[in-house]
């Protein structure tokens, strides 16, 4: 099965859920797509096994084969080849390293390098699995890199949880396709329940069944509540503003840990999703 735990905005609890949730299945593979910002090794604190570079095919044009028919520039939705009189120009942040310009070139005149766009690491806590991707800073695209470490995760684990990027742009999307379930962090708030109503547009939009924890309960109204009533959506835990909880996050300490008996809470929260499936 695999989770994706998600919210419409930072700070609403998302990394704590996820790695609270893994930690409370025990046998679960924990992977961090947030990878413009990944921190659940924070609490996690995974042991890391090994690493590697996530690299980007790029195109290099032989000047002396081109013949500047501009066919590459045409074919390239991203617009990161220009085709000058007597010059191409490639912006390698713009290109998505898909290779049309390589395939539509008549002149055969485009072959491809690679860049480094990033890192993947990967590793264990006890039976807990452990992955994650580092974004290298000035990189202006997520989901390359979220695809290949998703890429990374073992066919054979019973349970993965994808940790996702807070919001709703082409991150999160790259990170919920092809999950069975998404579980969306939300709080009570005006500005928490704005950005839930975001992630639920696109989640129904996507056609992914989702259900609600709601965290920090009690600080803001009922808002979220009366609107998951009236939809249908299913609210699946709800943890009460901590600030005890607050502390142990600041010093690395995940929700299970710092309030033991939450286990169980998140273990009844898989059940239901097993038993829904």
């Amino acid at each position: 099965m695999i989770i994706t735990v998600a919210s419409g905005k930072g700070g609403a609890g998302k990394t704590s859920v996820a790695v609270s949730l893994a930690l409370a299945a025990g046998q679960a593979f924990y992977v961090d797509c947030d990878v413009e910002e990944p921190n659940g090794a924070l609490l996690l604190h995974p042991h890391v096994e090994w690493q590697e570079e996530a690299t980007l095919p790029l195109p290099v044009v032989d000047e002396e084969r081109c013949d500047y028919c501009k066919a590459c520039s045409q074919a390239c939705q991203f617009h990161a080849i220009m085709v000058l009189p007597h010059k191409v120009v490639v912006f390698d942040r713009l290109c998505h390293g898909c290779g049309t310009c390589v395939y539509v070139c008549p002149q055969e005149a485009i072959s491809e390098t690679t860049r480094t766009i990033g890192l993947i690491q990967g590793g264990k806590r006890g039976e807990v699995g452990y992955l994650a991707g580092r974004l290298n800073v000035g990189e202006p695209m997520a989901p390359p890199l979220i695809r290949q470490v998703k890429a990374h995760i073992p066919q054979d684990s019973p349970l993965v949880i994808l940790d996702a990027p807070p919001g709703v742009s082409c991150p999160f999307v790259e990170t919920v396709k092809g999950s069975d379930f998404c579980l969306v962090v939300a709080e009570s708030t005006p500005f928490g329940f704005h950005d839930y109503l975001l992630v639920e547009e696109l989640l129904e939009d996507l056609g992914i069944p989702f259900g609600v924890v709601e965290n920090k309960a009690g600080l803001g109204d009922n808002r979220l509540r009366r609107h998951l009533a009236q939809e249908g959506v299913p609210l699946l835990l709800s943890l009460p503003y901590n600030s005890d909880w607050a502390r142990a996050y600041s010093l690395g300490v995940p929700l299970v840990e710092a309030e033991p008996s939450l286990s169980e809470g998140f273990l009844e929260l898989l059940g239901t999703l097993e038993a829904a499936r």
